[in-house]
């Protein structure tokens, strides 16, 4: 089996400000508005070199979105930075209207998102944002799981042409994929191949994931690890493939299993090749305060939840 390897541990809002620095200097049409939270959004590099590009609009995240639809009417490539909360929940109605209905090339970047978001409590906790983009029509969703993974996929999606929500975190995670390693909206990485059962997961939980692979190696289970770091499109190519060859799949995320990426491969498998399925995920729950690894362990989204699963999935007949 692979064995992956980290010599730092980086978040992935601050991979975002690294690839928006990189964006901005290939592409001047690259313009960033920030609802009061430029630091915490990590566009206070961009702020710094290009002002005569950045737009502190103030805690008014629906007129962001209004006015980003209407720069990306004009030409420009907008990318709308608050916490994921506010970036989806607030502002429903702004992107759906104004970006979604009519395909403006607006780039809604969210950090501060999952149960990671720690102390701030559940109302700061986005688990439910993936699910009500993805379900609006033409939307693309984007996750990337560590540091080098965010800078080359907010380079991605500015060049994307088309809407797309790009989610990041706020805590320091493993910082393992290859820096300079392309990213491609709508690709699956095959991380780790096996034959037993596949195991999918987006963001944060990729790691852990390869982590647990290597806990199940030890008990003679071959796992093979996918890392989807794009929700929608879904590349379903990649995970057919991977089940065709396992016959069991398991999914791996910070978000509600309603809606997410569990969701989607169970969509797409269910009616082309309807195999044994689990996931790991927040069931319909809202989240609580408290450190990131305390919560993601209090909820199952850790190496020993993905393990059990895991065994269960196999158990199944």
């Amino acid at each position: 089996m692979n064995r992956y390897s980290f010599t730092e541990k980086k978040d992935t809002r601050s991979g975002f400000g690294a690839g928006l620095m990189l964006a901005a200097k290939e592409m001047p049409q690259v313009v960033a508005l920030a609802a009061d939270l430029t630091g915490s959004v990590k566009m206070d590099a961009f702020a710094k070199a290009y002002p005569e590009r950045f737009f502190q609009v103030g805690i008014a995240e629906a007129n962001m979105i209004s006015i980003a639809a209407g720069m990306a009417v004009a030409g420009k490539i907008p990318f709308t930075g608050t916490f994921a909360e506010f970036a989806t929940g607030r502002v429903y109605d702004q992107i759906r209207q104004s970006v979604a209905y009519s395909q403006a090339n607006v780039k809604i970047y969210a950090p501060h998102s999952g149960l990671t978001v720690g102390e701030d409590g559940a109302t700061h906790q986005a688990l439910e944002d993936m699910g009500m983009i993805r379900m609006m029509p033409g939307m693309t969703v984007v996750h990337p799981c560590d540091y080098n993974q965010a800078v080359q996929a907010t380079l991605a999606v500015a060049r994307y042409k088309g809407p797309v929500y790009l989610r990041c975190g706020r805590p320091a995670v493993p910082n393992f994929t290859p820096a300079d390693q392309v990213f491609e909206i709508g690709k699956g990485y095959v991380l780790q191949e096996g034959s037993d059962l596949t195991i999918i997961a987006i963001g944060h939980l990729v790691w852990p994931a390869l982590e647990a692979a290597a806990a199940l190696e030890e008990k003679g289970i071959h796992a093979e690890v996918i890392n989807m770091p794009t929700l929608k499109p879904l590349d379903t190519a990649c995970v057919l493939a991977s089940v065709r060859k396992t016959g069991r799949v398991l999914t791996c995320e910070e978000h509600q299993l309603n809606g997410g990426l569990g969701d989607a491969v169970a969509n797409f498998l269910v009616r082309n090749y309807p195999v044994p399925m689990e996931m790991v995920g927040v069931d319909d729950r809202f989240g609580q305060s408290g450190t990131p690894q305390d919560l993601l362990d209090h909820y199952g989204l850790n190496v020993p939840g993905i393990v059990a699963k895991a065994e269960a999935l196999l158990a199944r007949k």
